[in-house]
């Protein structure tokens, strides 16, 4: 059987300690230096070299919920806190790297609209096109009120901000700019005294008038390579996997079994289609974590080693602080029943479910999902094995979890990859992507186009708008703020 290569994906965070909670406390861990930019130059140079296809840094914009009764708890055990802007590093990281794609997770909460489609249009001018977009809508009540919010917003209610959000992004990066419209003709126009710099006729304002927003417009940057960054998004609920069908490219899955994710997968894939979508415009990308021995025994008593190191309280205080509830004084026995009614993260609580044998979760069951769940222990051998079972349940991909930095990467490159390499799971860093033989966007890399199919809700944006040309024959903008209050 021939095998398509894996997308790799490298999962980072600019903070201490991320997914695997007390990792940073062995010896030979560097991620206590996220605040040196080398650190991450380093790191993701070295990713590009041996051809991961993304390095994806996650964030957050507020303190999980209270643990051990309250928020200190979180700065003791260095639970995401301190914590960097992605957007700012991926920027320097932008300067020094030149092939491998950059996603970084921004909440639809923290910038208005018009403003982050900005910095990304910028971003992706800069990059050569290799920026990513991780879609959320925080389940943090702290986050919402650190932007304004009384508390969290009901889980609806967030998807529908984020839908919004969204499709003043398409508008602006999609609709606002025909692909002619930046000229710079530098010859003399004898008509006008002076060369055309941009065509008026190939402007537009987006004129958005919505719920949440009003957007008058227009983008003020020229269209990008990708003009929409590669879109990823993680939701596992119901309405989440429903964005995820309508929106996403990519979909970041944290799946305990290869059954869940094969399920998970099918059912996106399945409303994406009744969207009027392709099955495959939505990519699968399964966060593991590995730990590698030369023969099984020895990747076992590594992974005891790894275990005596772990932050337990971190871990559970992870999962359960995006549920909403303080659960650090209760026995790690205790059920946890009564965490179905929260606003929060409410697909980690369904995959726990289905991962415990009698669908009752317990706090034991809450640190083993953030820390072994979605491990993989064994030789090279053992986890190429598994990593084709996982892409035989349907997943395209995998977001390579790290316990230490930049440890985690380099046994993964020295030893797993070149066994990947021979099944077909993972290309050497001389075979070109999807995109040709060159640079390409991230898109590109991926799909082998750089921008969005006409299939996807975005480019229905394209050449929708009333160009400067015709302006005179615009709504005027108090009639559409009229039609909103009204």
């Amino acid at each position: 059987m021939t095998r398509k290569p894996l997308i790799l994906s490298a999962f980072l965070m600019n903070t201490t300690s991320h997914i695997i909670g007390g990792a940073w406390r062995r010896p030979e861990a560097q991620q206590h230096r996220f605040n040196e930019l080398g650190h991450w130059v380093s790191l993701v140079q070295k990713l590009e070299s041996e051809s991961f296809d993304i390095a994806f840094f996650a964030d957050v914009v507020g303190l999980y919920g209270n643990h051990e009764g309250g928020w200190a708890s979180h700065v003791r055990r260095g639970l995401q806190i301190p914590a960097n802007d992605p957007l700012v590093l991926v920027s320097a990281l932008a300067a020094v790297t030149d092939r491998i794609g950059l996603a970084l997770t921004s909440s639809v909460i923290q910038a208005h609209p018009f403003a982050f489609a900005r910095q990304l249009s910028t971003l992706d001018h800069l990059s050569g096109g290799r920026v990513g977009w991780n879609v959320v809508t925080s389940a943090s009540a702290n986050a919402h009120r650190n932007f304004g919010g009384e508390d969290l917003a009901l889980h609806s209610d967030r998807y529908d901000w984020a839908e919004e959000y969204l499709d003043v992004c398409y508008k602006l990066w999609e609709g606002s700019w025909d692909d002619d419209a930046l000229l710079q003709d530098k010859t003399r126009d004898h008509d006008r005294g002076t060369g055309l710099h941009g065509d008026p006729a190939g402007v537009a304002k987006i004129n958005h008038v919505g719920p949440r927003y009003s957007v008058e417009g227009p983008h003020l940057s020229s269209p990008s390579p990708q003009r929409t960054p590669y879109l990823f998004q993680a939701g596992s609920s119901d309405r989440g996997r429903e964005v995820a069908a309508r929106h996403a490219e990519a979909t970041f899955s944290m799946a305990p079994r290869r059954d869940i994710a094969a399920a998970h997968a099918r059912d996106v894939r399945d409303r994406a289609e009744r969207l009027g979508r392709r099955r495959e415009d939505v990519a699968f990308i399964q966060g593991l974590s590995f730990v590698i021995g030369s023969t099984e025994a020895e990747a076992r008593a590594r992974a005891a080693d790894l275990d005596e190191s772990l932050d337990v309280h971190a871990l559970i205080a992870h999962t359960a602080g995006s549920l909403g509830v303080d659960v650090g004084h209760l026995p790690i026995d205790t059920p946890l029943d009564e965490l179905e009614h929260t606003e929060g993260a409410q697909g980690h609580l369904s995959e726990l479910r289905a991962m415990a044998p009698n669908g009752q979760v317990t706090l034991r069951d809450l640190a083993h999902f953030r820390a072994q769940a979605t491990r993989i222990v064994g030789t090279p051998e053992q986890i190429a094995d598994e990593l084709e079972a996982w892409q035989d349940a349907g997943i395209d991909g995998v977001n390579v979890i790290n316990a230490t930095l930049p440890g985690s990467y380099d046994e993964f490159i020295d030893y797993v990859l070149p066994v990947l390499r021979e099944r077909g799971l993972a290309r050497s860093p001389e075979e070109p992507p999807a995109g040709g033989d060159g640079p390409a966007t991230l898109r590109g890399r991926l799909t082998g186009a750089d921008r969005l199919p006409a299939t996807h809700p975005a480019a229905s944006h394209r050449g929708a708008f009333t160009h400067l040309s015709a302006e005179a024959t615009e709504t005027p903008r108090a009639e559409l703020l009229a039609s909103r209050s009204a």
